[in-house]
């Protein structure tokens, strides 16, 4: 019989009216929605299987009634049962790429001519599916996506030296087809571990697929949102480098990552409750652990598929990747930032150089372990060495407007030469200027500045000045300009060694402050 098994409750529904209200097969297949040709089969069926009256039917159970109806036509119940699907079998199949439930039903009637229809090889799957709380929608293509996410229960790593005892991260990340798993303790959740631990996943695997699916959190998201989340820059760069792209979970909606939150559960279950009494002194210790363990989970055979984690990943998943770029991803911080007037800006509490044309533009800093790139509308615009000193300037000659640079050719010795000529006093105070400032450079203006008083009230004065200023250890242009200003650099300076003691019956001395 060609026509296709219809379920069991519209089977006995179309036996009870056929039989118990004697209603026409068009009024029958009008009730329930099929045609009138699939209420005849039905009928012909029950003839076949010799059964003519709805009491016979009624108290018969769904899988007798499938048994006495579904089998071969013409065998009067001599012939064996069809051959039931291996669903098991179906479902890891439609992992493959561009494998369809009806491929796999032609193959089935291959191997089995006599087999079930396709209405009924479905209907059994979707049974086998709806046993094991799979979710219809959820079918995973090889290669397609890997899921990421933290665990909530993390690993322990003990300070040997002080007792203290740290909790660090757990990141787990797995497959989608073949269910094969990556874990590995971190520090924390910040941006430069979660980056890492998909570096080190990624290689794990040997391939990248199409996509990662994360969840919402900080490090891979800058701006959660249901609709339009915003990927983090250095994730975006990442996906970018390895030739994917990131899918952000829907907020509070598990199962868009419902991969991941299993194998999460199974890492605690094959990892962490397996090392719960053991003892770890440093996170490579725990790491090595975890790589041990790691093996012998996707080892295991899983009941669902009837193999594991490894060999589904070796014939389904593997070849299916795209292949890794020839270098490893680099990590680096983004952060947007506004040209400031002295066309520099500040990252780390340094200050890079840019084009002075730029000022008050807004740009963004990519900063890696060496290497601070500035970019305007997507183009590189300035490049640097990475500097680690706080409240300093690296500066680009070519970034400097045509005046500036004429100023930036001073340096430490030309100034101190030039203070030399006017006189030693000068040279001196010049000299504590540039040796008090935290970078030489920042004493430059202060310095030229007083050389340049010379011109107003000439070098004789400005070198009587400077002596008087480093008497007083005044170290700044305003304080010489000042004393050039009150005349005091004409006022003979007194040495206290060779002061005559004033003497008053009101000036007390210092016999009358002794006990």
């Amino acid at each position: 019989m060609a026509t296709e098994r219809l379920s069991m409750r519209k089977t006995r529904e179309i036996l009870r009216q056929k039989w118990l209200l004697k209603r026409t097969h068009r009024a029958i297949a009008s009730s329930l929605g099929v045609s009138a040709g699939v209420v005849g089969a039905v009928m012909t069926r029950a003839k076949e299987a010799e059964l003519t009256d709805w009491s016979a039917v009624e108290t018969m159970s769904e899988a007798e009634l499938d048994a006495a109806l579904y089998r071969t036509a013409g065998s009067h119940g001599t012939a064996e049962p069809r051959t039931e699907p291996d669903c098991a079998w179906v479902h890891r199949e439609r992992s493959r790429v561009g494998v369809t439930l009806q491929l796999l039903h032609e193959e089935y009637r291959l191997q089995h001519p006599d087999g079930f229809g396709y209405t009924s090889f479905c209907d059994r799957y979707r049974e086998w599916l709806a046993k094991r709380g799979l979710v219809m929608r959820q079918i995973h293509i090889a290669g397609d996506a890997m899921f990421v996410d933290y665990s909530g229960k993390r690993p322990r790593v003990y300070d040997v030296l002080t007792g203290e005892v740290n909790e660090v991260e757990l990141f787990v990340a797995v497959l989608g087809a073949s269910s094969f798993t990556y874990a590995e303790a971190s520090a924390s959740q910040r941006g430069p571990d979660w980056i890492a631990s998909h570096v080190r996943a990624l290689e794990y695997f040997g391939g990248v697929p199409r996509a990662i699916v994360c969840d919402q959190l900080k490090s891979g998201i800058s701006r959660s949102c249901r609709y339009e989340p915003e990927v983090q820059r250095t994730y975006e760069d990442l996906a970018s480098h390895y030739g994917t792209t990131v899918l952000p979970a829907r907020p509070r909606r598990p199962r868009d990552k419902a991969k991941v939150e299993v194998a999460v559960q199974v890492a605690q279950r094959w990892i962490l409750a397996v090392i719960r009494n053991e003892v770890f002194a440093s996170l490579e210790a725990l790491n090595r652990r975890i790589r041990e363990l790691l093996v012998v989970l996707n080892a295991r055979v899983m009941r669902t598929y009837g193999k594991s984690r490894r060999e589904l990943f070796e014939s389904l998943e593997r070849t299916s990747l795209q292949p890794m770029p020839s270098t490893r991803f680099e990590y680096s911080e983004w952060k947007r930032a506004r040209v400031n007037l002295d066309y520099h800006v500040a990252f780390d509490e340094h200050l890079y150089s840019v084009p002075f044309s730029l000022v008050h533009e807004e740009v963004w800093i990519r900063a890696s372990q060496d290497t601070v790139e500035v970019l305007h509308r997507g183009a590189r615009v300035a490049s640097h060495r990475r500097s680690l000193g706080r409240a300093r300037f690296t500066t680009v000659v070519e970034h400097m407007p045509s005046a500036h640079r004429a100023h930036a050719e001073w340096t430490p010795s030309r100034i101190l030469e030039w203070a030399g000529k006017t006189g030693s006093a000068t040279r001196t105070l010049c000299e504590a200027i540039l040796r008090e400032r935290p970078h030489p450079e920042q004493g430059f203006r202060s310095c030229l500045g007083i050389l340049r008083l010379g011109k107003r009230f000439g070098d004789e004065r400005l070198e009587a000045a400077c002596a008087r200023a480093n008497r007083a250890n005044a170290r700044s242009y305003k304080h010489v300009e000042s004393i050039l200003l009150k005349g005091l650099d004409r006022v003979p300076v007194i040495d206290d060694a060779t002061a005559t003691p004033i003497v008053h019956e009101n000036v007390r001395g210092p016999g009358e402050y002794l006990h």
